[in-house]
């Protein structure tokens, strides 16, 4: 028997507390607990692919096919008003035999080729989701205070999970803690401030286990962990650690990020000075080595280039206004936290006599390619200045250059684009009420099933293709049907997932609901 939560519909309007998730159970077909009415089978049906139809007293009907269920509700939502269960998240196997409603009202039993699935619906508060993360987080994401994804040596069963270092290690970290830096904000909470606190820590040593001042490593793991054989890694010179170079511009915007926060919000007055003290290392690291980002063999990383030479050469200028846009956001929030005068001189030397606050504006321009995870590496930049610049001058030009990544962007009904954006521009309820439908719809079970939508009839495909040469839909899929990613994915990608091998810690989740309740887009709880 496994069992995982899913929530399942948005029945209600936005300032409503309660959510409907779905609690799947599975059994074998011949466990007892199973109602011995299931087991006979349904009636033929007279045509098509329907093999069971039930209604439960809530309103809805369920309809059971050879590919999979469908809950219908008419009384729902657009959105919610017809949704899809396939795959392992959901059901042993998709051919569904036969259905019966629970004794909840709720619920059904769906008895497929293979065995049966109990689902079960419950109405909870997104603080609940929230919590629910945390756990998880504590139960198999947390190495050495860095949070990532979780690797199972059995697919599909989480207590297989291995831990191992993750490239981007420092940005998912940085937002997990940034995501506990804005709880604590909200509710005071001592475990807030413990778990902020251990993550923080974690991100500011990898920065120190380098030996190299200003550069961090993108992950490191402690001598005879596991760890894939792929990347350059070094020895620490007393061999107690292992750290991976060639790190990332992704890492730099996650630490920064996580630096503004955490110096804003939390209490402990040597904590920020050890963010300001690394924060200073990094930024003079980068304005030292002609705006790279060096490795320890006196060359600019792969991705760690902010500087002139890299925008025009050939395979920089499609990155040049993300990059000027990160680095002018590095420069203002290093400004922020040290008072560094060099921080605040460059920033407007950049800005305006470099035209670096120009080149951010020419995203539309200058994009080659649709790039979610850019996306993700501009939002987050963006959030500093608009929390840290006052300037109506550069706050125009910053307006400007959000717009052209809001064409995609608002599409996405994505919570935390969301929020960022009503951080720099006037809030908009209809910015709100999807960033708590995507909350609202974003799976508990964060196990990566393999999901197959493009065998679905109700989808209409996009006629281009994304970058990785895969389709793609139109329309927005709920998240609860998609592929689990995290923001950094394309949320119109049909099919995805390694079979159950790992699981997402739920960081994508704690981030937007957080930094909601701290700007107040998200009613407080038990309100």
């Amino acid at each position: 028997m496994h069992r995982y939560l899913v929530p399942l519909l948005c029945l209600s309007a936005f300032a409503e507390e309660r959510y409907p998730r779905k609690l799947r159970t599975f059994y074998s077909i011949d466990d007892v607990r199973v109602p011995a009415a299931l087991r006979q089978g349904s009636a033929p049906l007279p045509a098509g692919d329907i093999t069971s139809i039930v209604a439960t007293p809530d309103g809805a009907t369920w309809i059971g096919t050879p590919h999979g269920l469908i809950r219908f509700l008419a009384s729902a939502p657009v959105a919610d008003r017809r949704q899809y269960f396939a795959g392992l998240r959901y059901l042993p196997d998709d051919e569904v035999v036969n259905l019966l409603p629970d004794t909840s009202g709720r619920g059904v039993w769906a008895l497929t080729r293979t065995g049966v699935s109990h689902l079960d619906l419950e109405p909870v508060t997104l603080e609940d989701k929230a919590a629910y993360f945390e756990r998880r987080i504590r139960e198999r994401h947390d190495r050495y205070g860095l949070v990532a994804p979780s690797h199972f040596r059995e697919p599909g069963k989480p207590e297989s999970n291995q831990l191992h270092p993750d490239d981007n290690d420092g940005l998912w970290t940085a937002m997990y803690a940034a995501a506990e830096c804005f709880r604590y904000s909200v509710t005071g909470s001592a475990e807030a401030l413990a778990f902020a606190t251990k993550s923080i820590e974690a991100v500011l040593f990898l920065e120190q286990v380098t030996g190299r001042p200003g550069f961090p490593a993108r992950s490191y793991i402690r001598k005879g962990d596991w760890r894939s054989p792929d990347g350059e890694w070094h020895f620490t010179a007393d061999e107690k650690y292992e750290w991976k170079a060639d790190t990332s511009s992704d890492d730099i915007v996650g630490h920064f990020f996580l630096f503004g926060i955490a110096y804003d919000l939390l209490p402990d007055a040597g904590l920020k000075k050890r963010i300001a003290v690394t924060a200073t290392r990094i930024m003079d690291h980068i304005l030292d080595h002609g705006l790279t980002l060096t490795d320890i063999d006196g060359k600019p990383t792969y991705w760690g280039r902010w500087d002139i030479e890299y925008f025009e050469s050939k395979r920089g200028k499609g990155d040049a206004p993300l990059n000027a846009l990160e680095i002018l956001s590095f420069l203002k929030t290093a400004h922020h936290i040290t008072g560094n005068a060099r921080y605040s001189s460059e920033y407007k030397r950049l800005a305006l006599e470099a035209r670096y606050l120009e080149m951010a504006g020419r995203y539309a321009e200058l994009t080659e390619e649709l790039n979610y995870s850019d996306e993700e590496l501009a939002m987050l930049p963006f959030y500093l200045l608009f929390r840290y610049e006052k300037d109506p001058r550069f706050l125009e030009g910053y307006r400007r250059a959000l717009s052209q990544w809001w064409k995609n962007i608002q599409r996405e009904k994505n919570p935390l684009w969301n929020y960022i954006y009503m951080t720099g521009e006037p809030p908009a309820t209809a910015l709100k009420k999807d960033a708590v439908w995507t909350l609202s719809r974003i799976p508990m079970d964060l196990i990566d099933w393999r999901v197959e939508n493009s065998r679905r009839r109700d989808i209409a495909l996009d006629q281009a293709v994304d970058r990785f040469r895969r389709p793609q839909s139109v329309a927005l899929l709920p998240p609860d049907e998609r592929p689990v990613m995290k923001w950094n994915g394309n949320p119109f990608r049909l099919d995805g997932g390694n079979g159950g091998g790992s699981e997402d810690d739920g960081t994508f989740y704690l981030l937007p609901y957080w930094m909601g309740r701290y700007h107040g887009f998200l009613p407080e709880a038990g309100k």
